[in-house]
């Protein structure tokens, strides 16, 4: 008996019990629960607790009378009613077992639901300036809002990743200014960026357009801008590509301010307009405003100066509108530790809009992530780079380091552990744990152990009631992760699962021992073996990292 196939019984036993007075009764009323003390049996409910009162009966009654029906079903062995009306459910061993052969056919569709099915989302996430390499703030980013974006698919979310290109404004002159600079032999100009790779970048441009610096000045400054502009995106992007991370959407800001030759107007343009429709736009002291205190925010922001050119508001206000115009009905902004100020600017703007900034909206925000010993870029000068962390400590290590913990906990990594292969490496107990399936089932084979029989009833022994405990709370976990926004929580489970595996396999045989014969209880050890392999290769694909057969 699956999870969901409890949560379905325990449902319409529910249903029954309530009657007419129960009303619309749903399965997020009927949740289940991993027990933290195995002896309280393998799930726990506390629906009576959540329903007795609505429909006026005291709640341990009502847990008795759910207890009764439900230990009557095919499958549960015991239903235990404690405190004011839990209920601690035990299945009988087939019934626990059948789980095993279940996965395996599943595949790899195990632990994915329809939990957020109907919902339209558009994560955005990194958003670098195109102006130099990647640092280990994106890093951080890179890999959470990667492994968000996959939890939150694999829970049924229509969801798009979104990296936003800040390609327009002054820093995207200083960068062309400092590429041309390097072309001439000259300083870095004032607020221009400097490092080794400004200089990779000049030779780039030179070599795409050896006559630049035969140019005038202002064609060259714009020549030199957006090629070395398209460079460095490209090695963003294929920075990104071989960290496993990949975007649905790359959206330019320059297409925001771009004027559509039929109309004069740009989009953002039309936003203030839209803005302005809704009620929140002003204007005082030769400038237009956006009137952002009506939705918590400090101060009301200029959108529009008083000499007619646009503020970084602008571009968000359009930016945001033509999410909802692309029809995403709920935006999730992942934002650096610098970025506290924008939370209630963007949630303001999205009541300015006329969204519901507590439903429509969410803005999270990241702390800072460090490494001991980690030296600063050669190329950039002043940053620890994306490219040299990978190189250095690999994309499995590092991914899943970045992503086992909290997004808004401060984290320092450790090189000398995420280098050890030795248990004391998270990710090496996992993936090894992941190998030693693959190892298993290799050596089963060999013995002529194979699949073509399956006896749940014979996986009695406790590490098996453990894993497969465990194996059954793989689908809760992904949901959870999805709808809190924590994928970390895939990464600690993966650790208690690969421990549960290990405690298994030091218990329990697969194939026979010595001279042995082949018994239908090798062959449905089998089924358990694989699939534990199989939930911690889904695992690791929620967030990004390899599951090697080998190690």
């Amino acid at each position: 008996m699956t999870p969901a196939e409890l949560s379905a019984t325990l449902l319409e036993l529910t249903r029954s019990a309530a009657g007419e007075r129960g009303g619309e009764i749903s399965l997020e009323d009927v949740t289940l629960e991993r027990p933290r003390n195995r002896d309280h049996g393998d799930w726990a409910s506390n629906v009576a607790l959540k329903l007795g009162k609505r429909l006026g009966l005291d709640s341990r009654t009502f847990a008795a009378q759910l207890a009764t029906a439900l230990a009557a079903t095919d499958g549960v062995a015991a239903v235990d009613v404690a405190g004011p009306g839990f209920l601690n459910i035990t299945l009988d061993a087939a019934a626990a077992g059948a789980l095993a052969k279940s996965i395996v056919e599943a595949g790899e569709s195990y632990g994915h639901s329809d939990a957020l099915a109907g919902q339209t989302i558009n994560l955005e996430f990194v958003s670098a300036n195109p102006t130099g390499p990647l640092h280990i703030g994106h890093t951080r980013w890179a890999a959470l809002g990667d492994s968000m974006a996959r939890v939150l698919k694999a829970s049924g979310a229509a969801l798009v990743s979104e990296f936003y290109i800040n390609d327009a404004g002054t820093q995207m002159d200083n960068f062309g200014a400092s590429v041309m600079a390097s072309l001439r032999g000259e300083p870095t100009p004032e607020n221009g960026y400097a490092g080794a790779y400004i200089s990779d970048l000049a030779a780039r441009v030179l070599e795409a357009d050896p006559g630049i610096l035969d140019q005038r000045p202002e064609a060259a400054l714009e020549t030199a801008r957006d090629l070395a502009y398209t460079f460095q995106l490209a090695d963003i992007q294929a920075s990104l590509a071989r960290f496993n991370v990949t975007f649905d959407v790359w959206f330019s800001e320059r297409t925001l301010h771009a004027v559509d030759p039929a109309t004069g107007r740009s989009l953002v343009d039309d936003a203030v307009d839209r803005l302005r429709a809704q009620g929140h736009v002003y204007d005082a002291d030769d400038a237009v405003w956006v009137k952002t205190t009506d939705f918590g925010d400090d101060k009301d922001r200029v959108i529009r100066r008083g000499n007619g050119v646009y503020t970084y508001f602008a571009a968000d206000a359009a930016y945001y509108l033509s999410k909802g115009d692309r029809g995403f009905g709920h935006k999730i902004y992942l934002l650096g530790a610098d970025h506290h100020g924008y939370v209630h600017r963007l949630k303001a703007l999205a009541g300015a809009a006329g969204d519901d900034p507590e439903r429509d909206i969410e803005v999270l925000i990241g702390q800072l992530v460090s490494v001991n010993g980690a030296r600063l870029s050669k190329r950039a000068g002043n940053i620890i780079e994306l490219d040299d962390l990978q190189e250095w400590l690999g994309t499995d290590a590092l991914r899943y380091a970045l992503g086992r913990s909290p997004a808004d906990s401060p984290l320092t990594l450790d090189p000398e552990i995420l280098q050890k292969r030795t248990n004391d490496n998270p990710v090496f107990y996992v993936q090894y744990a992941h190998a030693r399936t693959g190892a298993v089932a290799r050596n089963a084979a060999d013995a002529g152990v194979t699949r073509d029989a399956f006896d749940a009833s014979l996986l009695t022994h406790e590490t098996e009631s453990i894993l497969l405990a465990a194996l059954a709370d793989f689908p809760r976990v992904v949901r959870q992760s999805a709808e809190l926004r924590e994928p970390h929580r895939v990464a600690r489970y993966l650790e208690d699962l690969a421990g549960s595996y290990h405690r298994w396999y030091d218990a329990c045989r697969v194939s026979p021992f010595g001279e042995e014969d082949v018994t239908d209880l090798h062959r449905t050890r089998l089924w358990l073996n694989d699939a534990t392999g199989q939930v911690l290769r889904n695992g690791l694909e929620l967030l990004g990292v390899s599951a090697p057969e080998r190690m």
